[in-house]
């Protein structure tokens, strides 16, 4: 991974050994923590085209560990790297960078939603989070536009990591209407998602 790589290692380290975090709360109904998936549908056809490239990047990782129980440090694991990659990837249209509407890749310094989630995915499995319990989504943002963010699924809810915010929420706190995501069973394969019904919660802070 590189500069990304070691500089994920290096802000860890130093904030492992200095802070503390509260662990994850939720507010609301505990079924209002957690999206509801109810078919199968089609992935973006970006997903399949970087599929197709980097096959490596999209296979099971046989872990069957669908819903992480978090720890005050994995929550910081998480925190941290959401912000480290917010921070480290200049927002970039795949327009600008390729000269196309849609190329989903793994950034290096710059790249669309899209990108930063690959990114985000890619470390923090390589940091022990298993890859089922990190799927990629599909959303419409309040303008009703597409976006793409990257949903931990823990035992505590579904935690929405976004490059437009580094702040952890809930999925029903986001203020997106949800439309797909991978399938635990198979990164490959998408469920359609219902939209939020409401709820409020912000993961590794105490509830205000």
């Amino acid at each position: 991974m590189g500069k990304i790589g070691r500089g994920v290692a290096l802000l860890l380290g130093c904030l492992l050994a200095l802070a503390t975090p509260s662990l994850a709360s939720t507010s609301g109904t505990k079924a209002s923590a957690f999206a509801h998936e109810y078919a199968e549908t089609l992935p973006p056809i970006g997903f399949v085209e970087f599929c197709q490239r980097s096959p490596e990047n999209c296979q099971p990782d046989g872990s069957r560990q669908r819903r992480v129980s978090m720890s005050e440090e994995k929550w910081l694991l998480v925190r941290m790297v959401n912000a480290f990659v917010n921070g480290a990837i200049a927002p970039v249209t795949d327009e600008t960078l390729y000269g196309t509407p849609e190329y989903w890749t793994i950034p290096t310094d710059a790249g669309d939603c899209e990108d930063v989630v690959l990114l985000k995915k890619k470390i923090l499995m390589s940091k022990g989070i298993p890859e089922e319990a990190l799927r990629i989504t599909v959303v419409l943002d309040e303008h009703g536009e597409g976006h793409a963010v990257l949903t931990v699924t823990t035992a505590a809810g579904d935690y929405i990591l976004d490059n437009r915010r580094n702040e952890i929420r809930v999925w029903a706190a986001t203020g997106y209407t949800m439309l797909k995501r991978q399938s635990a069973q198979d990164p490959r394969k998408w469920v359609s998602l219902e939209p939020a019904r409401g709820g409020s919660a912000i993961a590794g802070t105490a509830s205000k």
